[in-house]
């Protein structure tokens, strides 16, 4: 597992240093290749070592101690230990929506965030088989190549904003002599405004969503039970239509359950259907916990 994880994120840093070469040629010729190239080293690297704490910064995560939320911290050392794991950092996000997520570029650099909402609406069973989910998103690995994505996704549609500003502001300027030239700018920045929000889309759908059955899965195997995150699901699934939340679209595939409703969100789906995760969290057996 830890192998092929480091395998899909090389393929994914890769795709998105092509991504950024092909974008800093359409916008600024040679200079704009080169000047892409140092940004997407620079770029690749920090999100590598940085991403986890980029991806909790961007979603206003909050790191409690064990005075602050006991309780909490009891739960996630509990169930940490069964899945033969380090402890990881508690974070709190102030958001009504129920939701979680985790991250870490290891098991030893994990951390789990649960929201204000999620810890008000669940039972303590049903928090445990969340934060078991979580749990096994760690132990996985899956947390590394999700919080580089969340961390290049984000930056590309920052730099996509960058070109429209600049498209406003810039690309329609130029003598008539240089009309073919600025057209051809005007038409790279157009494909970059257009592209660039899809590609971190993409992006998020390139974290398999296989990987979402398999949490589940391990983390029915941590809690000894795949009921009550079953249940949970169906609560936070239930919650996600009603109450919406503000976040970073780029990162919205590290949480549970995805936060983002309409728009491209139902055309890239990042997660699985909730209904078919709960199906299969509740027909699981005894047996089959035992033998995963």
């Amino acid at each position: 597992m830890h192998v092929w994880n480091t395998v899909k994120t090389t393929v994914l840093l890769g795709a998105l240093t092509g991504l950024f070469l092909v974008i800093g040629s359409a916008l600024g010729g040679q200079s704009g290749l080169v000047i892409a190239f140092c940004l997407a080293v620079v770029m690749n690297m920090g999100a590598w070592w940085f991403s986890d704490s980029i991806v909790l910064k961007m979603s206003g995560a909050r790191e409690v101690t064990q005075e602050e939320a006991p309780e909490l911290h009891r739960m996630v050392e509990m169930l940490a230990a069964r899945a033969e794991l380090p402890k990881p950092r508690v974070y709190i996000i102030e958001e009504q929506m129920p939701n979680a997520f985790a991250t870490g570029r290891s098991p030893s650099k994990g951390a789990v965030a649960v929201t204000t909402g999620v810890m008000h609406l669940l039972s303590r069973e049903e928090l445990a088989g969340v934060i078991a989910h979580e749990l096994a998103h760690i132990k996985h690995r899956d947390t590394l190549i999700s919080s580089v994505a969340a961390t290049i996704a984000g930056a590309i549609t920052m730099l996509a904003n960058m070109a429209q500003w600049a498209l406003i502001f810039g690309g329609l300027g130029g003598s008539n002599d240089e009309e073919e030239g600025g057209l051809a700018t005007i038409a790279g920045s157009l494909v970059m405004i257009i592209v660039a929000p899809i590609a971190a889309l993409l992006i998020q759908m390139a974290i398999s969503r296989s990987r979402e059955f398999s949490a589940d899965t391990g983390g029915a195997r941590i809690l000894g039970n795949p009921l009550p995150l079953a249940g949970a699901l169906e609560k936070l699934e239930l919650m996600s239509q009603r109450v919406p939340m503000q976040v970073n679209p780029a990162s919205s595939h590290l949480y549970i359950i995805n936060p983002l409703r309409g728009g491209l969100s139902g055309l890239f789906r990042t997660h699985p259907d909730t209904a078919e995760r709960v199906a299969r969290l509740r027909t699981m057996t005894t047996v089959e916990l035992a033998a995963i």
